[in-house]
C-alpha cells in the first residue's frame, strides 16, 4: 500500500491552477469531491470521506483554511507536520519526503508516514503548498490502496490562485543560454532551477545562467590539472580553457591560497571574440569541482551575486566566501524520463586499506573493499540488475552476489521506481550529469535521502 500511494504523490504534486472544472470551493481552494463520497464544512477545514462498508477500507481528506506562513516551504511543512498529523494520529520516525515542485507561485511540499489510530494502521500523506505569505494544508489518511484513483482524480482537480507576479513555473525544456543547448540523445538538455538559474548542455561544458552572469562548468580535460603550484596549475588551464575565446586580456592575475583544501583561482579582464563585449572573467577550482568559469559584464557584477571582492579577499580567513562558487558544480543537473535508459550503465568501487600493527607497527596486511553494480535497461521499461562484492583481508576475502529483474517507471522528473532490487521494489532520486560526449547516472535511495551520497552510473 505505502508503494500504491507514494506513486500517487510523486506523480501528481502538484497540478495547481492548471484545473479546468471549478465546482466547488473552500477558502482559496477549487476542488471536486470523489464521486460517491461525503462532505463535511467547518469554518476552518473541509472533510471529504468514504467508507468502503462490507468491502473495507476508508479514505479521508481534510483541507484547512490558509494560514499565514513564512517564505521557507520546508519550515511551513515541518510545523504543519508537527502541528496536524502528530495530533492527528500516532507516527513513528520521520516522513518520507517528495521532491518539492513549484507552479505559479506556489510551492508544494509533501511526506508520507505509517500511522496507528484506534489500533488501526494505515498511511498518511500531508501535502503543504507555500505561497504569498500563506499556506494551505492537504491530508490524507488511508488503511487501503482502493481508492488510489479517487485520490488521483481529487489531487488533479485541486486548483488555486495564481500569485501575482510570481515567476514563470518552471519549464525543463526551455533555457535562457547564449546558445542552444546542444542537441542529445536524452530527453531534457536544460533545467531552471527554482532560485533563478539556467542549465543548458553544451559541447565542452555546461552553460549556467542567472541574469548577468554566466558560469560555465567545463568538462574534464587532458593536461588541465596535474600537481603544482596555484600559478602555473591555473595559467595553463587558463590557456586550454579560457583564453582561445577572448582577445585583449589586462590585470590578469591568480591567487596562492594557502588552505589544506587548495582552491585555485585566477582572473582578468578580457574582450569575448564571438560578441566583443568586454567581461570580467574569473576561473576557479577546488577539490573535486573541476575547472568553473564565471563570466560578468563587470566585476562589481560578480561582487554583487557572489558578495566578496576576489582581488581583495584575506584568502587565509575567509574561504568560507568561496562556498557559493563550489556549489555551483550542483547545476551540472538535468531531469530524467522513460526514453533516456537505454543499455548498460555500471557503477565500480575500489578501497584498499594497508594494515599495521598500533603496538608494533609491524606490517598486518591488506584489506580491500571492491564492488561492481550493473543495470541494463531493455524494451518496454524493462531492467537487470545485478551486483557483486568483494571484501576483506587479503588471503581470506568473502564474496557476495544479488541479482534482479523487473519493470522500472519514471514516477517524475526526478524520480525512477524499480519493481524489485533484490527483495523488494525501491525508488531512487536520479538525475543526470552532464560529460564530454556523455552522461552519467545519479541515483539515490529516496528511503534514506540523509546520506545525499548518489551512486554514479557510466554507460558501458
Amino acid at each position: 500500500m505505502k508503494q500504491l500511494i507514494l506513486l500517487v504523490c510523486c506523480s501528481l504534486f502538484f497540478s495547481v491552477g492548471a484545473s479546468a472544472q471549478k465546482l466547488e470551493t473552500f477558502d482559496i481552494i477549487s476542488f471536486k469531491t470523489p464521486k460517491g463520497w461525503h462532505k463535511e464544512v467547518s469554518q476552518n477545514a473541509v472533510q471529504l470521506g468514504v467508507d468502503g462498508g462490507a468491502t473495507g477500507g476508508v479514505c479521508l481528506i481534510t483541507m484547512f483554511k490558509s494560514l499565514p506562513g513564512s517564505s521557507d516551504s520546508k519550515l511551513n511543512f515541518q510545523s504543519a507536520w508537527k502541528t496536524i498529523v502528530k495530533e492527528t494520529v500516532s507516527i513513528s520516525g520521520s516522513p518520507q519526503m517528495q521532491p518539492p515542485k513549484s507552479e505559479n507561485g506556489w510551492t508544494a511540499e509533501s511526506g508520507i508516514a505509517p500511522y496507528t489510530a484506534d489500533g488501526k494502521k494505515g498511511m498518511v500523506v500531508l501535502v503543504t503548498l507555500s505561497g504569498q505569505s500563506k499556506m494551505v494544508n492537504i491530508l490524507i489518511l488511508t488503511d487501503t490502496d482502493k481508492f488510489q484513483q479517487a485520490i488521483t482524480d481529487f489531487l488533479g482537480s485541486v486548483d488555486l490562485p495564481k500569485v501575482k507576479g510570481a515567476a514563470v513555473p518552471s519549464k525543463i525544456q526551455s533555457a535562457k543560454t547564449t546558445q542552444p543547448a546542444r542537441k542529445s540523445s536524452f530527453h531534457f538538455s536544460t533545467t531552471n532551477f527554482d532560485d533563478g538559474w539556467t542549465s543548458a548542455e553544451q559541447e565542452d561544458w555546461v552553460e549556467v545562467v542567472k541574469g548577468k552572469i554566466r558560469v560555465l562548468i567545463h568538462y574534464p580535460r587532458k593536461g588541465t590539472i596535474f600537481p603544482a603550484d596555484p600559478e602555473p596549475l591555473t595559467n595553463t588551464a587558463w590557456d586550454i580553457l579560457v583564453a582561445p575565446r577572448y582577445s585583449n586580456l589586462k590585470n590578469y592575475k591568480t591567487a596562492y591560497i594557502a588552505t589544506s583544501n587548495r582552491p585555485y583561482l585566477g582572473m582578468g579582464y578580457a574582450a569575448e571574440k564571438a560578441s566583443g563585449k568586454q567581461a570580467f572573467v574569473l576561473l576557479f577550482r577546488q577539490g573535486d569541482t573541476g575547472w568553473l568559469e564565471f563570466i560578468a559584464p563587470d566585476k562589481d557584477s560578480f561582487i554583487q551575486q557572489y558578495k566578496f571582492d576576489p582581488e581583495t579577499i584575506k584568502w587565509d580567513s575567509e574561504t568560507d566566501l568561496l562556498k557559493p562558487l563550489i556549489q555551483m558544480v550542483n547545476y551540472n543537473k538535468f531531469a530524467v524520463a522513460d526514453s533516456d535508459f537505454k543499455g548498460t550503465w555500471t557503477s565500480d568501487f575500489t578501497g584498499v586499506q594497508q594494515l599495521y600493527n598500533v603496538y608494533t607497527g609491524n606490517y598486518a596486511g591488506m584489506n580491500i573493499n571492491q564492488s561492481n553494480e550493473e543495470f541494463v535497461f531493455g524494451e518496454g521499461n524493462s531492467y537487470s540488475w545485478r551486483l557483486l562484492a568483494v571484501n576483506g583481508v587479503v588471503g581470506s576475502v568473502k564474496v557476495a552476489s544479488a541479482k534482479s529483474v523487473g519493470k522500472f517507471s519514471v514516477l517524475n522528473n526526478w524520480q525512477i521506481r524499480f519493481s524489485k532490487i533484490e527483495s523488494s521494489a525501491k525508488t531512487m532520486n536520479a538525475h543526470w550529469s552532464c560529460i564530454k560526449g556523455a552522461r552519467l547516472l545519479h541515483l539515490l535511495d529516496a528511503n534514506a535521502p540523509g546520506s545525499g551520497i548518489y551512486t554514479v552510473y557510466g554507460k558501458k
